[in-house]
């Protein structure tokens, strides 16, 4: 959850994230923060470096949790839940991922640790993630595989 707010204060989001906006927001912070515009100074070229790094991170991380990403691919989210047991989790802070066995790696955030605790603890797994992990968190297919985790 810090890092989603984090990203939406970078980008001056207020609430809702709209991919139209955020677009707008991503152009301007680019053109703001590109090194090549600090040739004359290497300190002031170096953190524009690390700042035009994170914005790019911001943008791509928010753009994969926009509802209309979401909706998107929902239909590929809803048969992967549906469908697919879990093969693994991890749990570290407020992010729980999940891989599932047809291979997808879903990352949900605000997930506390006594819900963890309730989910690992729970004698279905597939039954209690689906009534209690996937339609309460906010969520985003991770860039992994299930050969890496």
């Amino acid at each position: 959850m810090k890092r989603i707010n984090e990203y939406k204060k970078l980008f001056g989001v207020e609430k809702e994230i709209e991919l139209k906006y955020l677009k707008k927001s991503y152009r301007n912070l680019v053109k703001e923060w590109h090194p090549d515009k600090f040739q004359d100074s290497d300190k002031a070229k170096e953190e524009a470096e690390i700042k035009s790094r994170k914005i790019i991170d911001g943008y791509h991380f928010l753009v994969s949790i926009a509802p209309e990403t979401i909706a998107a691919n929902l239909d590929a989210y809803t048969e992967t839940i549906t469908n697919s047991g879990i093969a693994d989790y991890q749990h570290k802070g407020l992010l729980l991922e999940i891989t599932f066995l047809d291979g997808n790696t879903y990352e949900y955030f605000g997930v506390t640790k006594p819900m963890y605790i309730k989910m690992i603890n729970s004698n279905k797994l597939n039954r209690f993630a689906k009534r209690s992990i996937y339609p309460k968190y906010t969520y985003r297919k991770s860039k992994r595989t299930q050969e890496e985790a």
